[in-house]
């Protein structure tokens, strides 16, 4: 089903309802400005194929627009809300964005970027009020204005071309070839999204992550298909996030480990009162979740929890729920799209348990815009098997464990060390809040293992805890996945999604020293 159809039949229905502002959006206002925008797309002679940019918080112009593109045959770049001006440049250049749309809300780095794509055609900007739009931008709510809220003559179905996360290098287009089909046509995605995410026709979804990354769109974008009331949370906050499952009777929810992270360092009091009684599903993904993390996640929240292993490059999918991961822990279940290949540095198949690169055969097609060799890089056999890179295991039965990123592997003295492990046991000492592994520069082994962690109490930092943690590491794991040293910071540079940008974290350490390591 399609937005059209609910807003004719239930017009009055919350659509998207902020979080902490409470703005609501209804069916029929969401279908009207979606229309105008695809009418303003039209009007500024944008056909099918051609390419927009958003740049914002999360806010329900966000979405109009989006509904827009999808009315018109447009490819949409979200662009992350958090990069700095030349990064937003990058991506709209790289992306031949002909139009940019941005808030009042990211104004100074929306015009510093603006200001280095000379491509651009058009510059609109939301939320500026009675206030007048920078110059050389219009305001988008007097350019919808004018526009019908009716749809335009020749619609056709558009898409998301979102961007890698840039964690260790620059970020990548990911382009597939549009549907020939019109907005308002089933779309074959929607079963699998359903059956995969728990998603039902009028559920309440909340989503408490950035719009700009790309589970979080397709999920507010199915669920609105649906003809569901989305909740959409500015930024995650742990315990607002307990009271908006109770005030709106929440019933599906898409997270990352970081959050549920947050959510158990609540104190009992806190979880205890809280009514969570309606929550029907809760999808996990984008990271590897410590074991211990998801226990405790569903032994509090019940066997409601699915998690999926995919990319934004969607090459392939694996799915496990909540039942056959307690018999499996640790893993992100078996192939649902795509045949699952682990492969060695040479091609090999890799026996059982063993690590290697992720591959998957004959899943969904894409490439890399305007990029072939990467593209390239990503295929093998005749380009029907590709990979992101991602490293791990399947057992005897089949299912997938992942190890983590090849990026991240540390050599040190001629061997090879995959830090997730050594960070997920360190995320269970009750100090840690957050925690990083990565190489450093060692004269002798080349790169040596440090932990960069976040505490849960600052004040506790110091040798005496630094000690504690590796010796807490060296009772539980093989010394050569230990640490050597432990930096104590205030924050880790992560993204609001809960990646991890280790990237950052080791230009610091590896400034003056030759490496290979991006």
């Amino acid at each position: 089903m399609f937005a059209r159809q609910h807003a004719m039949e239930h017009p009055g229905k919350p659509a998207i309802i902020m979080a902490a502002s409470g703005e609501t959006v209804s069916y029929s206002e969401y279908e009207s400005r979606a229309n105008q925008v695809a009418h303003l797309l039209r009007k500024a002679g944008l056909q099918r194929g051609d390419h927009i940019a958003i740049f914002m918080e999360n806010n329900p112009r966000m979405l109009e627009i989006e509904g827009g593109a999808e009315r018109t045959g447009l490819y949409y770049t979200m662009i992350n809300s958090y990069l700095a001006p030349d990064e937003v440049a990058y991506i709209v250049t790289n992306s031949q964005s002909r139009m940019l749309f941005s808030s009042a809300a990211k104004r100074d780095v929306a015009e510093a970027a603006a200001a280095k794509c000379p491509q651009l055609e058009r510059l609109l900007m939301t939320g500026t009020g009675t206030a007048a739009a920078p110059e050389g931008w219009e305001s988008y709510e007097a350019a919808i204005a004018g526009c019908p809220a009716d749809p335009v003559a020749d619609e056709s179905l558009g898409a998301a071309m979102l961007y890698s996360s840039g964690t260790t290098g620059q970020p990548k287009g990911v382009l597939r070839e549009l549907p020939a089909i019109s907005p308002g046509e089933a779309l074959p995605v929607m079963q699998f999204v359903s059956a995969m995410f728990g998603f039902r026709p009028g559920m309440t979804y909340l989503n408490p992550a950035p719009l700009y990354h790309s589970a979080p769109a397709a999920s507010v974008s199915a669920a609105l298909r649906l003809g569901a009331t989305v909740v959409v949370m500015e930024h995650f906050d742990a315990e607002q996030w307990l009271a908006l499952v109770e005030r709106h009777k929440v019933t599906n929810c898409q997270m990352v480990p970081v959050m549920f992270n947050r959510l158990l360092r609540l104190d009992d009091e806190t979880r205890a009162r809280s009514d969570t009684s309606s929550l029907e599903c809760i999808v996990h993904a984008a990271a590897p979740c410590p074991v211990h993390v998801k226990k405790a996640i569903i032994d509090w929240l019940g066997p409601i929890i699915t998690e999926y292993y995919g990319a934004t490059e969607a090459n392939g999918f694996t799915f496990c729920d909540s039942a056959t991961w307690l018999t499996h822990p640790g893993t992100v279940g078996r192939p649902i799209l795509g045949e699952l290949v682990i492969l060695d540095d040479e091609g090999n198949p890799c026996p059982t348990g063993e690590d290697g690169t992720i591959w998957f055969r004959g899943a969904t097609a894409f490439e890399y815009f305007d990029d072939p060799d990467k593209t390239a890089a990503s295929r093998r056999d005749g380009g029907v098997t590709s990979t992101v890179g991602d490293v791990g295991h399947v057992d005897a039965d089949g299912y997938l464990y992942l190890t983590d990123r090849k990026s991240y592997m540390i050599i040190s003295g001629g061997v090879n060390i995959y830090p997730q492990e050594t960070e997920n046991l360190l995320s269970g000492h009750p100090a840690v809040l957050d925690v990083a592994v990565i190489g450093v520069p060692n004269d002798d082994l080349g790169e040596e293992v440090k932990a960069v962690v976040q505490l849960a109490d600052p004040a506790a930092a110091g040798p005496e805890l630094a000690a504690e943690l590796m010796a807490y590491c060296r009772e539980r794991l093989t010394h050569f996945k230990c640490p050597r040293t432990i930096d104590f910071v205030p924050d880790l540079p992560r993204s609001p999604t809960g990646k991890l940008y280790k990237r950052f974290l080791r230009d610091a350490y590896w400034a003056g020293h030759q490496t290979s390591i991006v």
